[in-house]
């Protein structure tokens, strides 16, 4: 089944804010204001910022440090990610991995250091900028799948599109036929299992053509077998939009595709 989703103009407006949001969000009151902000933000549309869309993807964190009042949580952290790869970050519990991939999509400050994406200082935008800079140009999947139940499959797939004002039913049906949810996209999240649930998230997470996917422990909610299923689909769709991917995870078989694997500790990040 198809969904008959017509994007904003099917939504009575809720108020003025250019992406739309909250003619999603009528059920919920306001936008949702989670991790997921990088989605679900409103602000300016994208056009009114300088994002520079020209430049090859580039991820630069140089020396960065982190901290907690007065608990350290990593410290001296440099890596480079280049177009299209693949870097997988390992690390004990609590070393702060989920951290520095916020730190990345500028959803968590830092103490000194810097985090570059194609050659912007996100340390130096301000949080309009951020917002506009993570709905164009990342994308994000979470182990506990952020998928919203009173929109159907293919509205939460839909999402990015419609936050940047593109809506395009054709290129959901798309994403739905390729991650192997063809007939899916007309029912709501609490009908599907938790492999079916990652493989929307990560539909929703590239629809937009993001130039960064960031990977929180995605299957970590999965049994084996689905977890190399939804690995499987993630690697693929990333490599089939030229992403670059960065996963963290404390599972050695998400690591299997990887063309780099990492590991964080206090002190910086080595390689494996």
């Amino acid at each position: 089944m198809r969904s008959n989703w017509a994007g904003p103009a099917a939504r009575p407006a809720l108020c003025g804010c250019a992406c739309g949001a909250c003619r999603v969000f009528r059920n919920f009151g306001n936008c949702l204001r989670l991790q997921v902000d990088a989605l679900l933000t409103c602000a300016p549309h994208p056009s009114q910022h300088r994002l520079y869309n020209e430049l090859p993807m580039t991820l630069h964190i140089e020396s960065l440090c982190k901290s907690y009042g007065d608990k350290p949580v990593f410290s001296d952290v440099s890596l480079r990610v280049a177009a299209g790869e693949f870097v997988a970050i390992m690390g004990d519990s609590g070393v702060g991995k989920s951290t520095l991939l916020n730190c990345m999509a500028g959803l968590d400050t830092w103490d000194s250091g810097r985090v570059l994406l194609q050659g912007q200082d996100l340390g130096q935008l301000s949080d309009t900028a951020l917002a506009a800079v993570r709905r164009q140009h990342i994308g994000f999947v979470f182990q506990a799948f952020h998928v919203l139940p009173h929109l159907d499959v293919a509205q939460n797939i839909g999402l990015p599109l419609l936050l940047l004002g593109t809506p395009d039913p054709q290129r959901v049906q798309a994403m739905l036929d390729a991650v192997g949810l063809s007939d899916m996209g007309a029912r709501l999240p609490q009908t599907l299992s938790g492999g079916q649930l990652q493989r929307v998230a990560i539909a929703r997470a590239l629809i937009h053509r993001p130039a960064l996917l960031l990977a929180d422990e995605p299957t970590g909610n999965l049994d084996p077998d689905t977890a190399a299923l939804v690995m499987d689909a993630l690697i693929a769709q990333t490599r089939q939009h030229g992403a670059a991917l960065v996963l963290v995870t404390h599972s050695q078989a998400a690591t299997a595709g990887a063309d780099r694997v990492v590991r964080l500790t206090a002190m910086g990040i080595t390689d494996i």
